[in-house]
């Protein structure tokens, strides 16, 4: 949606009622140079921008409106993740509202980081979804099931579903696969290997815990899941293109 831009803004700090949530909006979040950014966006980006840049009734109806769509996007997110940590109900709406109130928090301190690259939306889209990653992160860290760092390798049979009738076997890849940990991966990834594949740690949870973010996570289990595939491969537990 395209607004008509306001032919007065004032940047100044204040609180923002959103229902019954109340959200600090901080004094200098770059407003200017955002409005000085607007003539060259989209429509739709210009319009956020000059509405989140002025002071009054048409900036509280722009956090408004982007408020409603950030809650949106964290009840989706929210509903797509809960269920596997057991978070449901109230909860799970609750921490919806939290991760966008944040989201609104962070977009306004940065308003003038936004260069365009993106649409505005899309820009405001990355925020929420971070939030909501970290509370679900730090929700499974009040009732975890096993500590992250625990090593119970023989947890590792049942969490693969291997069958019991060729224990033999499954017992002696397992000790294979420990070894490979233990001599090929460096610490960092043995921390990430130990803690995902072994203990089931949730990744939102082990970017948490680890003050790192999805994609390096992800990168460190990729390059641990390859140099353990290389070295079973070249003991011949595995076949080269397995």
């Amino acid at each position: 949606m395209a607004w008509r831009l306001s032919p007065v803004c004032l940047n100044g700090a204040g609180v923002v009622r959103l229902g019954s949530l109340v959200v600090m909006v901080p004094a200098d979040s770059g407003a200017g140079e955002s409005r000085a950014a607007a003539a060259r966006l989209d429509a739709d980006s210009s319009g956020w921008l000059q509405a989140l840049g002025c002071a009054g009734p048409a900036r509280e109806a722009a956090l408004g409106r982007l408020h409603e769509l950030l809650v949106r996007i964290a009840r989706g997110e929210v509903a797509r993740r809960g269920p596997r940590l057991g978070i449901t109900g109230p909860e799970l709406e609750d921490l919806a509202y939290q991760a966008a109130a944040d989201a609104l928090l962070a977009i306004t301190a940065k308003l003038g980081q936004f260069r365009g690259e993106s649409r505005f939306t899309t820009w405001a889209y990355k925020f929420v979804i971070l939030e909501v990653s970290a509370k679900i992160g730090r929700h499974f860290w009040r009732h975890p099931a096993v500590p992250w760092d625990a090593e119970d390798w023989d947890r590792l049979s049942a969490r693969f579903g291997f069958d019991p009738a060729h224990q033999a076997e499954w017992r002696e890849l397992l000790a294979a696969v420990r070894r490979a940990v233990d001599e090929k991966l460096t610490a960092r990834q043995r921390q990430v290997f130990v803690a995902i594949v072994l203990n089931g740690v949730p990744l939102d949870a082990l970017t948490v815990e680890l003050a790192s973010n999805r994609n390096a996570i992800y990168k460190t289990l990729f390059d641990a899941r390859r140099k353990l595939r290389a070295a079973l491969a070249a003991n011949g537990y595995i076949g080269d293109d397995a």
